[in-house]
């Protein structure tokens, strides 16, 4: 049986150790880089199952190595950094990240996300047959098995969680779903003061959406309740 591959990218070699250390007891395979070219070009030649993944690197800062990734894999990404700000945790998870961790940290939780993050993406990539349906609203088309959104000819870029909230939503025109449900739904784990991380991943769906340039809005908000897809 393949061993789980997991890929540090941290320019602090003590802490990157010491995560090692930590997930190899967990019978783990870890593959260690120091910049964010070096990611890249790990994630483009081995296999990779996960990546813990900094932001302040040499090269190429994590941010745009996520950018990158994101246009052609689909695995776990964790950020863990120095920086706290929410705008920055916020910013991490908008661009594709699944879980964001700050410095210092306990290897002990660290490890617990990293086999959270694990178990939910291999139940998620079970192969099996998709039963779930292509949806169309006049101009609008959200294919889940190419996982795919075209609004009047365009394609529109998603990232993996703006997908599934949309597709949550398309699949049940005007239920409305609570923040709460939402999170529950779509990060598959029990909600936790995560309602602002729903809230900015409804707002780039708007935006990229391009609804301030169209009279209708897809995503309607039932203040104090929650959302719904406005087919």
């Amino acid at each position: 049986m393949k061993r789980i591959s997991i890929l540090i990218a941290d320019d602090e070699e003590e802490i990157a150790d010491l995560i090692a250390i930590h997930l190899e007891k967990e019978g783990y395979h870890v593959i260690k880089v120091s910049d964010g070219q070096e990611a890249i070009h790990a994630i483009q030649t081995q296999s990779i199952d996960l990546l813990i993944l900094d932001i302040m690197m040499p090269k190429i800062d994590g941010y745009e190595v996520t950018r990158l990734i994101r246009e052609q894999y689909n695995l776990p990404i964790i950020f863990l950094s120095a920086r706290t700000s929410d705008f920055d945790k916020v910013h991490g998870l908008v661009i594709g990240a699944d879980d964001y961790m700050t410095k210092p940290f306990t290897p002990i939780e660290l490890v617990a996300r990293v086999n959270a993050q694990l178990r939910r993406f291999m139940k998620l990539n079970q192969p099996k047959i998709d039963t779930k349906s292509s949806l169309e609203f006049g101009g609008f088309m959200i294919s889940p098995e190419e996982r795919t959104v075209v609004l009047y000819g365009k394609t529109i870029e998603l990232t993996p969680k703006e997908f599934d909230i949309l597709y949550l939503l398309a699949s049940h025109p005007k239920k409305v779903y609570s923040v709460e449900n939402i999170f529950q739904h779509v990060w598959g784990e029990a909600y936790f003061e995560s309602g602002n991380t729903v809230m900015v991943h409804i707002r780039t769906l708007r935006k990229k959406l391009e609804e301030g340039k169209q009279n209708h809005k897809w995503i309607k908000t039932v203040w104090g309740v929650g959302y719904s897809f406005n087919g």
